[in-house]
């Protein structure tokens, strides 16, 4: 969603890179692109101005004046205020002293309510709780039957005890619904309330009185961030209206601009507290200002990466797999392994996405968004056609055996060669990361664990490396300053000039060349 955002405040940083000090029309230039990149986003107007006046303020004091490198400081600058729009420090749900405690979801139609409901109560499972959903959207047409399946696939109970289709009082199973939330220890109520496709009295009333009969701990106001300025209207209307507590984001996988998210803290007050990026019910997660922050600049998120490894692989697991790496030279490391480590990277999610967490990727966006989730199912066929005896040991895997391997997964026999290569140049690269710091069990490449290909190609990059090395400069000085201007000339012609954090590539990373582990994982 922020993809257009991140290409243009990218573009205005490199424009800073290599100055020993900034000028008063440096400050104003950039603020002047950073104003046109907010107002391209759809951020509200007001929180624009407010946002560069601050810039302005603070990168003409001392801060950026006798800082060593002043581009990196308006960097630095432009992250904090940002994390300030988007509300700060990370706003935690309340719990009541007594159980249950009560959370109602406040939203226009549409909007995404009754999935979140799901998502909320899945995320609130994973953290020990026992939720329970309350189905009080009893006017659009199957809502009820919605949050019944919703709810089965999140593995938490439901109360639906009105057919909905405009049939029952939606106050009165909000409010039987706390006292059958008591009976059944259920400890978390998640009431899904009806919602309009534009604000009108009826809808505000019905939710006030919602309010009132289960008096919620927290009121969620749930809004689709990809309806642009009307998001920050609407959610005024329902802060006058009704009152909420915090908001959530749905929809943030969406190709809008996402101007809605930087906007409805800072005009609201109320901090975003979730967000949902994806159709997929464990596609949601604790909204971090500092970590949104942080992928808007193209910086990652690192923190909510390794965040998703804990929760996949266990203490025991990494370093049961660390040791195997660490002895042998890796050799202990079987294919088996390889298998096992990819399935539980799939467990973590996209590979797309959890690339785009990794700082730097946003300036080869493109190519993996391109990535073929598929290609990690298809080496996993590969794997499961090997005998025990292959999988312990590929040496073993010649020319009949790969023929054998890629009839029984339905590949090329080229295939199955590539994938040993890979694992073997893999396994090195691993073994390396095992023995000298690292992620311990999380073999590939720092916190991507067994992504096939990814830790391939060590070889050849040597070669490189050897090959450059050896290059001399002439001489002579006329020649070498001819050797120099061709140099320049490439480099301007191809954009290797370096991107916004000293990353190659030139418009937003579009001369960017692949690395060869990405190459490979990419067909």
């Amino acid at each position: 969603m922020f993809d257009t955002l991140s290409d243009r405040l990218a573009a205005t940083f490199k424009n800073l890179r290599g100055k020993g000090r900034l000028s008063e029309a440096d400050i104003d230039a950039t603020a002047r692109e950073i104003r046109i990149a907010l107002l391209e986003a759809d951020v509200a107007l007001p929180v624009v101005r407010a946002f560069i006046k601050q810039i302005k303020e603070r990168a003409a004091g001392a801060e950026v004046s006798q800082a060593l490198n002043p581009a990196q400081q308006v960097i630095k600058i432009v992250n904090e205020e940002l994390i300030g729009i988007l509300g700060g420090e990370t706003r935690r749900l309340r719990f009541a002293k007594t159980a249950p405690t009560v959370i109602m979801l406040a939203g226009l139609q549409g909007a995404g309510k009754t999935t979140l409901a799901g998502k909320l109560g899945l995320w609130l499972k994973g953290q020990g709780h026992s939720p329970l959903l309350v189905a009080c959207d009893l006017q659009r047409p199957n809502a009820v039957n919605q949050l019944s399946v919703v709810a089965e696939r999140a593995g938490v109970g439901v109360y639906a005890p009105q057919p909905g289709n405009g049939v029952g009082d939606p106050v009165q199973v909000a409010k039987d619904s706390i006292e059958f939330a008591r009976t059944k220890q259920y400890d978390v109520v998640i009431v899904d309330t009806a919602g309009r496709l534009g604000i009108d009295q009826e809808l505000m009333q019905q939710a006030a009185d919602i309010r009132d009969a289960v008096s919620p701990d927290e009121v969620l106001f749930v809004v689709d961030a990809m309806i642009g300025q009307d998001a920050v209207n609407t959610a005024e209307a329902f802060r006058d209206g009704v009152g909420f507590d915090g908001v959530v984001l749905s929809k943030l996988d969406g190709d809008a601009r996402g101007g809605a998210a930087l906007s409805i803290a800072q005009v609201t007050g109320r901090q975003i507290m979730f967000a949902s990026n994806g159709e997929k019910l464990d596609d949601f997660d604790a909204f971090h200002p500092d970590r949104m922050a942080s992928r808007i600049l193209g910086m990652g998120d690192m923190l909510t990466l390794i965040e998703k490894a804990e929760q996949t692989f266990s203490q025991q697991e990494a370093e049961k797999m660390a040791s195997k790496l660490a002895s042998s030279k890796g050799k202990d490391f079987t294919l088996d392994d390889f298998l096992a480590q990819m399935e539980q990277v799939r467990k973590m999610g996209s590979i797309s996405k959890l690339l785009g967490m990794m700082p730097g990727m946003g300036q080869i966006k493109d190519q993996i968004n391109n990535i073929d989730e598929r290609d990690v199912d298809r080496t996993a066929a590969i794997i499961k056609s090997m005998t025990p005896a292959e999988r312990q040991d590929p040496t073993i895997i010649n020319g009949s055996r790969r023929a054998r391997i890629a009839k029984g997964s339905g590949v090329e026999v080229s295939a199955v060669k590539n994938l040993v290569e890979r694992f073997f140049d893999a396994r090195k690269m691993m073994s390396r990361m095992a023995q000298g710091g690292g992620m311990p069990g999380m073999p590939g490449i720092p916190g991507m664990p067994g992504i096939p290909g990814m830790g391939g190609g060590a070889g050849k990059q040597k070669k490189k490396q050897k090959q450059a090395k050896g290059k001399r400069r002439s001489g002579n000085p006329m020649k070498r300053k001819q050797e120099e201007l061709e140099a320049a000339t490439r480099r301007e012609q191809t954009g290797q000039d370096g991107g916004a954090f000293g990353l190659p590539g030139g418009q937003a990373g579009q001369n960017f060349e692949l690395p060869d582990e990405f190459k490979k994982f990419m067909g």
